[in-house]
């Protein structure tokens, strides 16, 4: 290797130099797939550096990133943003105005580059309250705004070139990179700090565990880039010479992954939830020999073992199955999809054990914003997979499990800390140490199994410790709940607050004769729709002791959601949001 690796901008360089695709990244725009080469890649982010330099962009200076899909636009400008030395700054789409506004002062950003009006909204809305924000730029045409097209006409000067190559040559790797504010479940957001070795360590170490062809893999991405996981992601695969090919959207990724075709993908348990839901909705709507055919290969799929450890016989099962039944759901995911990582989220292990069984194995891994963020992943090579763990430690990221059970983190890709914040910077560290906030296990062989949410881990008034989320992943496993939040904290039992699947609860009030009412206000208050999600909470209470037992239940009125404020942005619920928006029916099941 002739490029050496020691900062996020190096890894474009290196595609250049070693793969020179003629496709790097691959958008969707009016209607066409449209792909940005090696050398165009590098060449348009050098233009835009130059524009940054001629609007005074300095090195230290903080840039925002806001999209609301995932395109080349965005890595573009990353690339242009971090060679200069300057700090880009993520930011989730769906936040709140108000969230804008403190992110840009508090990060006292300078320009802000986002792809649509919506954005452009939202963001000049709060610009007369910024000092420090000195323009807007749009990748898409909008009313009012500037193009980003300007910064490239602004940098057409190659004259410009020398300076940004010597700005480039200045950049450190223990330099400030990116500072991602981490929406949370509690509180206003984090600014997390990462460098530019952060990072880059975190891509070499995690590439040994990824089964992906060099120069040849094709990967869609679709999860947010503004999120360190996907982020990372994607310069893994800059670096592996791999085509990426963004979805148009969550809405569009069915059609999106038939046309691409990808052997690899990222997801989180949400979306593989809403797959696994969506294929047994239509083996339901089977009859006969076909349904009975169906339902027998989902059984088999769900006793899978890895490395054969279920005997030959069970093997046959599974061939036959794979040839009846799983093709056809490999089928419906393009065909090549061979692997898929997921991550921010407990993933349910029949998740793990259908997909694997179908073909497409899924290597749960696990990771915060602070630590860049993998800490550890599954791979099926080398005896490297197994089922409900988050696999074993990375290269060079060591695991530790403190006296109460909390992980702690030491490695090249912990944090440089929180931006402006030392005293909640000294919270998390203990020397070398990062304390994540999560309580788990490592079993004798090094994986590490996570059991919950530190903070989120209650005590009933009988003096119990109950795990939320151990319970909410059982409950989800019925058809019949799409989220559900675990309540109880000094009260005399855990209860529950459920956002049933209307979509499914419709579908069995039709078979079942149930007369609903009309809205979705009307099924939350249905009694049987009550009873028969309480039947469901009942079968998921009985893997549980007696005491952890969820003992009543009250059906939120509304779909959770990102756009509502009730989910973060990787679709995990807000605790204390949903309990302020729910106080009554908290107050209606504890009196």
């Amino acid at each position: 290797m002739s490029y050496p690796i020691t900062r996020i901008f190096d890894f474009a360089y290196y595609q250049l130099e070693t793969y020179n695709l003629s496709k790097s990244l691959v958008s969707k725009t009016t209607g066409q797939w449209e792909a940005t080469s090696s050398r165009e890649f590098v060449e348009r982010a050098n233009m835009a550096s130059r524009g940054l330099l001629k609007l005074g962009v300095k090195a230290g200076d903080r840039i925002a990133l806001i999209s609301t899909t995932n395109r080349t636009e965005w890595n573009i400008m990353d690339m242009a943003i971090l060679q200069i030395g300057a700090i880009n700054v993520p930011i989730y789409p769906t936040i709140s105005q108000e969230d804008y506004k403190y992110i840009f002062n508090h990060a006292e950003v300078k320009y802000c580059f986002l792809s649509d009006e919506e954005l452009f909204t939202k963001a000049n809305a709060v610009k007369p309250e910024v000092k420090s924000l000195k323009g807007i730029y749009s990748f898409e045409a909008v009313t009012g705004c500037d193009l980003w097209e300007d910064v490239f006409t602004l940098g057409s000067d190659p004259e410009l070139q020398e300076k940004v190559d010597k700005l480039k040559e200045k950049v450190k790797p223990s330099d400030l990179a990116t500072i991602i504010y981490t929406s949370g479940t509690t509180g206003v957001p984090k600014g997390v700090m990462l460098s530019h070795s952060n990072i880059v360590s975190n891509v070499l170490d995690s590439i040994p565990r990824l089964p992906i062809i060099k120069g040849q893999s094709t990967v869609l991405s679709f999860l947010p880039v503004c999120h360190v996981f996907e982020r990372m992601l994607h310069y893994l695969y800059i670096y592996s010479g791999i085509t990426i090919h963004y979805a148009e959207s969550i809405e569009k990724i069915a059609d999106n992954v038939k046309e691409v075709k990808p052997n690899f993908m990222s997801v989180v348990p949400r979306l593989l939830e809403k797959i696994y839901d969506s294929i047994i909705a239509k083996g339901a709507q089977l009859t006969g020999i076909k349904r009975r055919l169906f339902f027998w290969a989902v059984e088999v799929g769900l006793k899978y073992e890895p490395y054969g450890r279920n005997g030959w016989w069970y093997e046959k099962q599974l061939a036959l199955a794979n040839k009846l039944i799983f093709s056809k759901w490999r089928e419906a995911l393009g065909g090549n999809l061979t692997t898929m990582v997921s991550g921010s989220a407990a993933l349910q292990p029949r998740l793990t054990r259908i997909f694997a069984a179908a073909g497409m194995q899924v290597m749960e891994g696990y990771g915060l914003t602070e630590t860049s963020p993998v800490v550890s992943v599954n791979m099926y090579e080398n005896n490297l997979f197994k089922v409900g763990t988050v696999g074993k430690a990375i290269d060079n990221v060591e695991i530790k499990i403190a006296e109460d059970g909390e992980i702690l983190i030491k490695g090249p890709n912990v944090m440089q800390g929180y931006y402006k914040d030392p005293e909640k910077t000294a919270q998390v560290m203990t020397g070398d140490y990062f304390h994540t906030g999560d309580k788990g296990e490592l079993d004798k062989e090094g994986f590490l199994r996570i059991t919950g949410r530190k903070k989120e881990i209650f005590k009933t008034s009988g003096g119990k410790y109950i795990a939320p989320t151990l319970l909410e992943n059982q409950m989800k496993q019925s058809r019949f709940i799409e989220q559900i939040l675990v309540i109880g904290e000094g009260q005399k039992m855990p209860a529950a607050i459920v956002q049933p699947n209307f979509d499914f609860v419709r579908e069995w009030a039709r078979r079942h004769d149930v007369t609903l009412g009309e809205t979705i206000e009307e099924i939350a208050e249905n009694k049987e729709v009550h009873d028969r999600i309480m039947e469901e909470i009942e079968e998921g209470n009985s893997h549980f002791g007696k005491w952890e037992t969820i003992k009543r239940i009250e059906i939120a009125p509304e779909v959770w959601s990102v756009d509502n404020d009730l989910l973060t942005p990787t679709f995990k619920p807000k605790r204390e949001v949903i309990l302020k928006r729910y106080k009554h029916l908290y107050d209606r099941i504890y009196g």
